[in-house]
């Protein structure tokens, strides 16, 4: 077979889409999808969302990539590339994630700043038992940093980080997390749409190389009840017109080095808090990983080298020095979740909101913070329509999608729970 494209974007859902397109249309730079996939929920309700023009006729949307954007795919005989949608007027799609991101670099860059972004990404493996009933993956030998045949028998992560090396993903770190079968992978550090692109096609990666070995890998934040919690921990910094990491204050960070940039952009994650959960911890499921005492990002807090607060301020100084926020989990859309963080924080810069007090407590125990994110879905999409401004610094019609989708999928999942709840959205995310 000659060498295909597989053209890719991300949906509402977090769930990549796509065509494979033939030889000859490799360089075309472009192909057509149906606008109303803004309506499909994960049982494949289609649902007259806002912008999904269900009613109007389905038209059309246009998904572009550039040329230089092609990559060779872990698939034999394939291309692979994502790219941004188009309304049937050819300006950017206003419900497309990467255009949300795009727009939100462009706020920054437009003060002189680049985002710099590190994902790290923690999911499970489940395996088939004799009934095909989705069980854990047998790792018995599992532990928290654990390497080896012990926490992966069948070795499945040393093949998804031979095909990343081969692809040009730069993996900085994959061990085995604190309940087994339980795994984090974290790409270096980089340019945030760069970084972004390469997060959403290596947990694509990762998902169909775990298969092959008969494997369903899942990013859900809470795919087994007794066990811990997956995040997408959002790692960010800035990089000024010199080159230079614009949070840096010196070759010591922590709290206590901080200057104003860092100072406005905490401020703007706590400001909007509440409304930040709604995008970037979207799913029934993500209310059961975001509890306080779960080092999950529950509490609007901030604290220095403290992994029971919500952002968390390195200790590494100078070039290294960066903000970690804690909150999101991979079932959000990775282009849209840190698109709002990123606004989020320059809301915090431009507004000069007030920055509350450091966390004192241990997270467990004892916790200054009062005020935490919503205890469910519900609850969760009315504080994001209650914040109208982070809502329309994210994207307007984006976010109203969002709301309705989300508001459908409390109705969905009210009555499921256990496996019935990770099987509405396991082979999804």
């Amino acid at each position: 077979m000659k060498d295909r494209l597989r053209a890719l974007w991300c949906d509402h859902l977090s769930i990549l889409r796509g065509k494979y397109l033939p030889n000859h249309k490799i360089e075309d730079g472009n192909t057509r999808f149906c606008r109303s996939t803004f309506g499909v929920h994960y049982d494949k309700d289609l649902l007259d969302a806002p912008g999904a023009m269900m009613k109007e006729g389905l038209p059309d949307m246009e998904l572009r990539w550039r040329e230089a954007d092609i990559r060779d795919s872990w698939e034999s005989s394939t291309q692979i590339v994502i790219g941004d949608l188009y309304d049937q007027d050819g300006a950017p799609l206003e419900l497309c994630g990467r255009q949300a991101l795009k727009r939100a670099i462009a706020a920054w860059e437009a003060r002189g700043l680049k985002p710099m972004i590190g994902i790290e990404l923690e999911c499970y493996a489940l395996m088939a038992n004799e009934i095909g009933r989705l069980v854990p993956y047998d790792a018995p030998g599992g532990v928290v940093y654990g390497t080896g045949p012990f926490s992966d028998p069948l070795r499945f992560t040393d093949d998804i980080w031979e095909r990343a090396d081969n692809l040009g993903f730069n993996v900085d770190m994959i061990t085995a997390e604190y309940d087994s079968p339980q795994f984090e992978f974290t790409l270096t550090f980089d340019e945030a749409l760069k970084q972004m692109d390469d997060i959403v096609l290596f947990r694509q990666m990762a998902r169909e190389v775990a298969l092959e070995h008969g494997l369903v890998l899942t990013f859900m934040p809470k795919p087994i009840a007794e066990a811990g919690g997956s995040g997408m921990h959002i790692n960010f910094s800035f990089q000024d017109q010199d080159g230079r990491n614009a949070l840096d204050n010196g070759p010591v960070g922590g709290p206590d080095n901080m200057n104003e940039l860092a100072r406005g952009c905490i401020s703007g994650l706590m400001h909007h808090h509440k409304g930040l959960s709604g995008l970037v911890a979207p799913t029934s499921n993500s209310y059961q990983r975001l509890q306080p005492g779960s080092l999950s990002g529950y509490w609007r807090n901030w604290g220095g080298d403290h992994r029971n607060v919500t952002t968390r301020i390195s200790g590494e100084g100078g070039a290294k020095t960066r903000l970690e926020h804690r909150m999101a989990d991979a079932t959000a859309n990775p282009y849209t979740a840190v698109a709002a963080v990123l606004q989020a924080s320059l809301l915090g810069v431009e507004q000069g909101y007030d920055l509350g007090p450091i966390e004192t407590g241990d997270g467990f125990d004892r916790t200054d913070a009062r005020d935490g994110t919503a205890v469910d879905l519900k609850r969760a999409m009315n504080d994001l329509e209650a914040d109208q401004v982070l809502g329309d610094a994210v994207g307007r019609l984006l976010v109203d999608n969002h709301i309705f989708m989300k508001r459908k999928e409390v109705i969905k999942t009210r009555d499921l729970e256990g496996d019935g709840l990770r099987d509405f959205y396991v082979h999804f995310v």
